[in-house]
């Protein structure tokens, strides 16, 4: 089982990186990953199909869960069950871009997938790259200095101090759900 740590920052976003377009940008290195563990539902919203999870003491993991999974009807506070979700992550450089604030870029995602639930977007420049112990640092548009772990070396590769990337969180959807045991 992989267990996926949340840091609850304005920078959770480190944790996917999706690519945009630009004249001097580099291919995207592009990973998909799915991730499974065990977690104690905390809340459910039937309306809204979202759910979260706590994974450990310290983390809790919320999102959507989409409608072909039966088991979500069944769901209540405090059941123990197995989750399983998939997540895409691509990394390219735009050199020219400007440094910008989170944002919310949910509805452009929709107009070429649908199936999005939620991503914010926000341009950062890189400060340094260990692809060895999978770890990215990079400043954010508000001059604050982050590091934050990588899923996959992949994302990293050609990455430089001082480039430029687009850096996308797509919100991850439940896939599969049943009782632990």
């Amino acid at each position: 089982m992989q267990k996926l740590k949340l840091i609850p920052t304005p920078f959770v976003c480190a944790l996917a990186f999706v690519a945009s377009t630009g004249a001097a940008a580099q291919a995207p290195n592009v990973v998909t990953h799915e991730t499974v563990t065990i977690a104690t539902v905390e809340q459910i919203d039937q309306s809204a199909r979202t759910a979260t999870f706590r994974i450990n003491e310290n983390t809790t993991q919320s999102m959507v869960v989409d409608a072909s999974v039966k088991e979500f009807d069944r769901l209540k506070r405090g059941d123990r069950v197995t989750v399983r979700w998939v997540e895409s992550t691509v990394v390219q450089v735009r050199r020219d871009a400007k440094l910008a604030e989170l944002r919310d870029s949910t509805n452009e995602a929709r107009k070429t997938d649908p199936t999005v639930v939620q991503q914010l977007t926000a341009i950062v420049t890189v400060e340094d790259v260990d692809p060895q112990k999978l770890f990215i640092t990079f400043r954010t548009a508000d001059d604050q200095k982050m590091t934050q772990p990588v899923p996959d070396k992949k994302l990293v590769e050609g990455l430089r101090h001082g480039d430029r990337i687009e850096v996308t969180m797509t919100r991850a959807r439940a896939i599969s759900i049943q009782p632990a045991r």
